[in-house]
């Protein structure tokens, strides 16, 4: 039997699940590790409680913005620098958990410009 380019070129969809399931895990992962030192540094710079300190992370990392003031220098340094990562972050998550996806369109529409350059 003989297999076709598409064939050749894409991962059969249970593969390609299995490397979507990974890199959402990953995702996942990056974005708990970032939210754990925006809520660690909201409560040691900020001084806020626990879940305040979830609650900021939370939205900053979002991008929906800034809940509590800061006091202090510190906590404001704390504040900008933490949204600036944040941000770098969110956008860098997204991209490692489409990037699967993006692949593999981008196959399979090459695959389709191969096939009609052979007919």
């Amino acid at each position: 039997m003989k297999m076709t380019a598409k064939q050749r070129n894409t991962l059969p969809v249970s593969q390609f699940l299995t490397r979507l399931f990974n890199y959402g895990i990953f995702a996942l992962g990056m974005l708990a590790l970032s939210l754990g030192i925006g809520v660690v540094g909201y409560h040691y710079f900020g001084r806020l409680n626990w879940i305040d300190s979830l609650y900021n992370a939370s939205m900053i990392l979002t991008g929906m913005g800034p809940v509590d003031k800061m006091n202090g220098d510190v906590a404001k340094i704390f504040a900008s620098a933490y949204a600036l990562f944040s941000g770098v972050i969110f956008l860098t998550t997204v991209a490692i958990f489409i990037s699967p996806i993006a692949h593999r369109l981008l196959h399979l529409l090459h695959v389709d410009e191969e096939e009609n350059e052979e007919n």
